[in-house]
């Protein structure tokens, strides 16, 4: 048997000592973190630009959130097979496979001729892109020794949290200067370079393609039915009143089913798809329900104001974008300093500190009225960029920093899956919350403005008199609607104002927590090559 055939079937060495790190290494390694980037800012990319894609299309407004749906399912399903694959094809190959094919798929949305078009093509963006992710968390720990981590983590920290937010406003940008298309057509010239570097210079670990033998194709489809099947209700749930829309409760009889399946295979199956028993790890079972309500703020923050702005303030996409780029300002001007934290101040506290800001910027936005905008919105953007360095950077090492590096591959797409659950799961609680209190707040406040209160009365005989000869028809009528559109308005912003209390709750509650945390001990260096 020749060499070549003793090597692509011999486990991965991650025990062997760590190799002094090249110019190449680094580069290899910018190259991946920002091919994360790209897979990260594309999920809310369009999130500002839905309407112009709805025109584009000529989609109907009840289907187009399926452009941003279709990646997220997609994505999920990728992120803990990751581990696997990379483990069966390299980091290297699994990698540069990703981004080509990310960036191929980018330029078939690009030229989608219509919706189904459209869904197919993000589907295969966001499952293809996918693997970017946790493949960039694992290797910072296997490619780096402890003592120079921190900084990568910074890089990664910054790259993880920014995107998400900077999505709509790097969209806005794109759709008013140029066209929507562009959305996608951005991501071609830094992919294929992407790919092409991450092939020449990524050089971490080696294939064990032993473990095909015996691949769990049916723990693969029962993965994939369960988490597609999970972010499905999770997306059209709120739109389509939960368990009152049969296909809702289909889809949820095949989740429930196909979970309870999942895990039996998982934990009964020689070579699972997954290897579920990283959670046994306190510290990475502990650091993976903050990543979870991390994902609840981060996702909800960046889909519940640009909401308002739009809804409200009635904001186009680049006015949406420059709003949301100050939490990315911010975000960024707090790097520095988070990493230098990390490193001096015990991580606990640095955690408690973090989810406090967030909750606090949250909180601040509970007192949002119908003429907020950029300044006043300022303060609790810039609190909760600022604190989202402070959050992510304990919580990667709590969970990830003390695996030994055979767990690390699988324990990566684990850790990134449940950020991303957090993500669909908070946007389902905060579509329903919009739902059911939107009609609480009309009820209510419809009960207030009656004619019979000498108040409502004088406000409609003013407006009629300042409409008479305004506008054609019965001025009193048009102050009536006046008056509807203005009670509706109100119920929307006081709605608004209830679900980033209810979000604001979740950090104060994720604070409650923090006693389960342990103080984490740092592996040895675990250079994977």
């Amino acid at each position: 048997m020749d060499s070549g055939r003793v090597r692509a079937v011999e486990p991965a060495r991650d025990e062997v000592a760590p190799r002094r790190l090249g110019a190449g290494d680094w580069i290899g390694f910018f190259a991946m973190v920002f091919g994360m980037f790209m897979a990260l800012l594309d999920i809310q990319i369009v999130a500002s630009s839905l309407s112009e894609i709805q025109a584009g299309l000529a989609a109907g407004s009840d289907e187009i959130n399926w452009v941003q749906t279709a990646y997220l399912i997609a994505e999920v399903v990728m992120i803990p097979l990751s581990g696997f694959l990379s483990r069966v094809l390299t980091t290297r190959v699994l990698f540069t496979i990703s981004a080509a094919s990310f960036t191929a798929a980018s330029a078939a949305c690009a030229v989608a001729w219509n919706l189904d078009a459209m869904i197919a093509f993000r589907a295969a963006q966001g499952f293809l892109g996918g693997a970017m992710i946790p493949t960039v968390f694992a290797t910072s720990f296997t490619l780096f020794p402890p003592e120079k981590r921190a900084g990568v983590a910074v890089l990664i920290g910054l790259v993880a949290t920014a995107a998400p937010t900077l999505g709509p406003t790097v969209g806005g940008y794109l759709t008013q200067a140029f066209s929507w298309h562009w959305l996608f057509l951005i991501n071609l010239a830094p992919g294929v370079l992407v790919a092409t570097i991450a092939w020449l210079l990524v050089d971490v670990d080696r294939p064990n393609r032993a473990l095909l033998l015996g691949f769990d194709y049916a723990g693969l489809l029962l993965m994939a039915l369960f988490l597609g099947s999970l972010e499905y209700v999770m997306e059209e749930g709120p739109r389509n009143d939960w368990f009152e829309d049969r296909v809702i409760l289909a889809f949820t009889a095949i989740c429930v089913t196909s979970a309870a399946l999942f895990f039996w295979r998982v934990l009964a199956y020689r070579n699972p798809i997954v290897e579920l028993r990283a959670f046994a790890d306190r510290n990475f079972a502990v650091g993976s329900l903050f990543s979870f309500i991390l994902g609840i703020g981060l996702y909800g923050s960046v889909y519940v104001i640009p909401l308002y702005l739009a809804e409200v303030r009635g904001f186009n996409s680049l006015q949406i974008g420059e709003v949301m780029f100050v939490t990315g300002f911010f975000q960024m001007l707090s790097a520095p300093l988070a990493g230098a934290l990390s490193r001096k101040l015990d991580l606990r506290l640095m955690l408690a500190i973090g989810l406090a800001l967030f909750g606090l910027g949250l909180y601040l936005t509970t007192f949002m009225t119908a003429e907020w905008g950029f300044v006043e919105l300022l303060l609790p953007q810039a609190l909760r960029g600022s604190s989202l360095m402070l959050c992510f950077l304990p919580i990667n090492t709590l969970a990830l920093g003390t695996l030994p590096p055979e767990k690390l591959k699988n324990a990566s797409g684990l850790y990134n899956l449940t950020r991303n659950l957090g993500g669909a799961i908070g946007l389902a609680a905060i579509n329903t919350v919009l739902t059911e209190r939107q009609q609480f707040h009309w009820n209510r406040l419809a009960a207030d403005v009656n004619l019979g209160r000498p108040g409502v009365q004088g406000f409609l005989d003013t407006l009629s008199g300042r409409l008479q000869g305004l506008i054609p028809g019965n001025p009193a009528v048009a102050a009536m609607k006046q008056l509807a559109g203005i009670v509706q308005r109100e119920a929307v912003v006081l709605t608004f104002d209830d679900v980033l209390l209810l979000m604001a709750a979740v950090f104060g509650v994720a604070l409650l927590l923090m006693p389960l945390v342990r103080k984490p001990q740092l592996a040895g260096p675990v250079d994977a090559h």
